[in-house]
C-alpha cells in the first residue's frame, strides 16, 4: 500500500469530518496570548465557521484523527464495512497542523473527532494527547473542541476536559431502538451514563473552591451532542422530544442535527427516505423556539397531524397560522411572552419593542425601523393606526407566506 502524503491525508480526514456537526464554540472563556503569553486566543462569543460583524470568517481546523473504525454503524460513511479511502494522523501531526494553520492565520482553534481504532480508550488517549500537547507544551490558547468517545474510561474523558473548551458525546439517533438497529455495537444507556458523568464533573469543577474562591477550568464551554436525523424514521416530534430531555437532563449547550444522506451499501439496511437539508434547518428553528421563546414541543409540532414540521414555513409562522385565535396581538399592550409568539419578532426585537413603547405608541413605521418584516407581522399585530381587520382570518393566508411552486427538473 502506498504511503499517503500529509496533504492527501489532510484532504481525506478534513472531508470525513464534515459529518460532525457539533463544532460551535459559544460559551467558552476568554483567553488572550497578548496578556499572558502563549499562542492564539479565543473569544467568549464563539469562533467556529462563523462570520464576524465586519464580514471576517472565523473558523476551526476541523479534522478526524483517523477515519479507520472498528464499529459498523450503518448510517456512518466511515463504518468498518464502508469502501472509502482511509487515512490516519499521529497526534504529533495534528499538533503541528494546528499550530501551522494558526500561524498562517487560517484558523483560531481545533475541532477534533475520530473513528475508533484498536479500542475506545486507545483512541481517546491519542485525542487527549493532542489537546495536552497543544496546551502544555506549546501554550496554545485558542479554542479546542474534542468529540469524545462514551465507551472510553471516565478518567480519560475527565482529563480531556482539563484541556478542551468543549466536549461532546454523540447521542447518535433519537431513539434507543434506532441505535440498537443501526449501531448495534453502541449502547444508548452507556452514552447517557457518560453524558451524565460529564455533566456532574462540569458542575463539580464549576463550584468555587474553599482555598482559592475560584472556579477551576474544566470544559468551560460545556458539552453538546449530535443527532442523526432521518436514518431511523423517527418523526420531528420524537426528535425534538429527545432533545428536550437531553437539555434538561445533561444541561447541554447545544443539540446538533445532522441530516442523513443515504451512502453506498446502506440502502439495503435503511429506510428509503432522504430528508432534505430544509428539515435539518426547521429542526434548528424549532429547537430555538423551545429554548428561547417559551414554546413546548407539543405546541411546535401541533401544526401538522403527523408529528412533522412544515418544510415550507418556519415553525413559529406555522404555529401562528394554526392558532389564529391567539391573534392579532397589540404591540403596545401585550406582555413579553405574547410578543415572542408573533411571527417575525425575535428576542432582540421584542426587547426593543418593550423599551420603545415606554416613550410612545408604536406604529408600523416604528417596527420597520426595528428591521421587522412588515409582510410577515402585518396579519398578526395591532399597532397605532393599524389593525389587520379580516386579514388574520383569510382562508388563503398561508399562500401569502408559502414559497411559490417550483418546476421540478425532468432529468
Amino acid at each position: 500500500m502506498a504511503v499517503k502524503s500529509l496533504k492527501e491525508r489532510l484532504a481525506i480526514l478534513s472531508d470525513a469530518a464534515k459529518y460532525d456537526a457539533s463544532c460551535a464554540s459559544s460559551g467558552t472563556t476568554k483567553r488572550h496570548s497578548g496578556t499572558s503569553g502563549g499562542l492564539g486566543s479565543t473569544e467568549g462569543s464563539g469562533i467556529c465557521h462563523a462570520y464576524a460583524p465586519d464580514g471576517r470568517c472565523i473558523s476551526l481546523l476541523k479534522i478526524l484523527l483517523t477515519n479507520f473504525c472498528i464499529y459498523d454503524c450503518v448510517y456512518c460513511i466511515n463504518r468498518s464495512s464502508s469502501n472509502v479511502a482511509r487515512a490516519r494522523f499521529t497526534p504529533e501531526e495534528v499538533v503541528w497542523l494546528t499550530l501551522e494553520f494558526y500561524r498562517r492565520n487560517y484558523i483560531e482553534g481545533l475541532f477534533l473527532s475520530s473513528g475508533i481504532i484498536r479500542s475506545s480508550d486507545h483512541t481517546m488517549e491519542e485525542m487527549v494527547r493532542v489537546a495536552r500537547e497543544l496546551r502544555t507544551t506549546h501554550n496554545f490558547r485558542g479554542y479546542i473542541h474534542l468529540k469524545t468517545i462514551p465507551e472510553a474510561s471516565q478518567a480519560l474523558i475527565e482529563e480531556a476536559g482539563l484541556y478542551a473548551d468543549r466536549l461532546s458525546i454523540n447521542i447518535e439517533l433519537p431513539t434507543d431502538k434506532g441505535i440498537y438497529d443501526f449501531a448495534p455495537q453502541k449502547r444508548p444507556e452507556g452514552i447517557r451514563r457518560s453524558m451524565g458523568a460529564l455533566r456532574l464533573k462540569i458542575e463539580e469543577m464549576g463550584d468555587k473552591t474553599l482555598q482559592t474562591k475560584r472556579r477551576r477550568t474544566f470544559a468551560p464551554a460545556g458539552q453538546s451532542t449530535q443527532m442523526i436525523v432521518g436514518a431511523d424514521g423517527a418523526n420531528d416530534a420524537t426528535i425534538l422530544g429527545t432533545s428536550a430531555r437531553l437539555y434538561g437532563s445533561y444541561q447541554l449547550k447545544r443539540v446538533y442535527y445532522s441530516a442523513f444522506s443515504p451512502i453506498p451499501d446502506a440502502s439495503r439496511h435503511l429506510p428509503l427516505v432522504k430528508p432534505p437539508l430544509m428539515r435539518e434547518h426547521r429542526l434548528y428553528q424549532a429547537d430555538w423556539l423551545y429554548r428561547f421563546y417559551g414554546f413546548d414541543i407539543a405546541e411546535i409540532t401541533s401544526a401538522q397531524t403527523n408529528g412533522m414540521l412544515d418544510l415550507d414555513l418556519d415553525p413559529k409562522l406555522a404555529w401562528a397560522l394554526a392558532h389564529r385565535e391567539s391573534f392579532p396581538v397589540d404591540v403596545n399592550r401585550a406582555d413579553k411572552e405574547t410578543l415572542l409568539r408573533v411571527p417575525g419578532f425575535g428576542v432582540k426585537t421584542v426587547q426593543s419593542v418593550l423599551s420603545a413603547r415606554r416613550h410612545c405608541r408604536l406604529r408600523l413605521e416604528d417596527l420597520k425601523r426595528l428591521n421587522v418584516s412588515l409582510k410577515k407581522v402585518r396579519a398578526f399585530i395591532v399597532a397605532e393606526g393599524w389593525t389587520p381587520m379580516k386579514l388574520t382570518d383569510r382562508s388563503d393566508l398561508r399562500s401569502v407566506f408559502a414559497p411559490p411552486p417550483v418546476q421540478l427538473a425532468l432529468l
